[in-house]
């Protein structure tokens, strides 16, 4: 799932270096948070306008742990 989110904001950022993807484990619910960090300058191409690519990327990131029965969410930091 890592790679997955990887390979989506390297497409969209212009200082790949600076991504940076911390997991934490399975809550309670299973639920696994993926904290990404990208430089300030590149925030608004990962958050896009009124958030749109932001929820484009949570979705298929969910729709992607769903076939691997994963519960995931994904925080932009």
């Amino acid at each position: 799932m890592e790679e997955l989110l990887r390979s989506i904001v390297y497409g969209l950022v212009e200082d790949r270096d600076a991504v940076k993807i911390d997991i934490d484990e399975p809550d309670a619910d299973g639920v696994t948070v993926y904290h990404l960090h990208v430089a300030s300058a590149d925030m608004g191409r990962v958050i896009g306008k009124q958030g749109r690519i932001a929820k484009a990327i949570r979705t298929v990131m969910r729709a992607g742990a769903g076939r691997a029965n994963q519960k995931i969410m994904v925080e932009i930091d």
